[in-house]
């Protein structure tokens, strides 16, 4: 327990570091929070030549495509986000010269794992809420204010399996260094067939029941259902107890794909190389 204390309060080092990266480049918030306002307003027009009838039903109740898409778009924006900089920290800390040197400190590579994205999942949470109050207030679309703890609590049970991914993707840069293009691959098959953009039910017969199981199919629905069908606690505790294990498993595979690289690089001697 004492081992694990003293891991943990290397955590809040992390976090200083990568705020005061950010925050000396304030601008970069801006922009960010711009160019989802403006896919917001790509996704409005697009809104006017889909049928609403076509649209499926959330609580008994008709949704606009932009309602069904802004939600995807949220947690599309948040899934990209979180991937690419769990992955690009480690390819960050290669560039810079600095992952040799991190990983010879008495510190676990889960540390140095955990350290390097706690800033990011506590600001991510924020972000969501942030923008989905402003593309409510903007577009007037109509979100269930009930809905946000029921969806805050999915997206939590769902970080796990996004941090999972970025690491697998980490794995990847520190044994190919440029491996940022499979992880992308693998993010936009698994994006296409969870409905982020478009119903599920317009895939193929046999393509929409395995999305059916893709935990991001699975969060994306059961946001859909807070935000926009008033799903009560008992509908999102059981997409949380489904994602779950989905993502301790990918959390799981994860670190392990990490650690296997690492062994890897450090028997070649080559975990500096970039």
């Amino acid at each position: 327990m004492s081992a694990l204390a003293v891991e943990a309060l290397k955590i809040p080092a992390f976090v200083r570091r990568d705020f005061l990266v950010a925050w000396s480049y304030r601008m970069s918030f801006v922009t960010d929070l711009l160019g989802l306002l403006g896919q917001a307003l790509v996704l409005y027009f697009v809104s006017q030549l889909v049928d609403p009838s076509k649209m499926p039903t959330y609580g008994g109740t008709e949704v606009t495509y932009l309602e069904f898409a802004a939600v995807g778009m949220l947690l599309g924006a948040f899934i990209h986000f979180g991937m690419h900089n769990v992955a690009s920290a480690v390819r960050n800390e290669q560039l810079q010269g600095t992952l040799e040197s991190l990983l010879v400190t008495p510190t676990a590579p889960q540390t140095i794992q955990l350290g390097s994205v706690a800033f990011l999942f506590l600001y991510l949470p924020l972000r969501l809420v942030f923008l989905i109050g402003a593309i409510a207030l903007v577009f007037g679309l109509n979100f269930d204010p009930s809905g946000i703890a029921p969806a805050a609590v999915l997206l939590l049970a769902f970080m796990p399996f996004v941090w999972g991914l970025g690491i697998a993707g980490a794995a990847t840069i520190v044994t190919f260094r440029r491996g940022s293009g499979l992880l992308a691959m693998g993010t936009l098959v698994l994006a296409f067939v969870s409905g982020l953009y478009f119903p599920i039910d317009l895939l193929p017969g046999w393509l929409a029941a395995i999305a059916e199981w893709n935990p991001i199919a699975l969060a994306v629905e059961g946001m859909r259902e807070s935000l926009l069908g008033d799903a009560g606690w008992s509908e999102t505790g059981l997409a949380v107890a489904i994602l779950l294990p989905m993502s301790a498993l990918a959390l799981v595979v994860g670190f392990v794909a990490f650690r296997t690289a690492l062994a890897r690089e450090r028997r070649l001697g080559t975990v500096g190389l970039y």
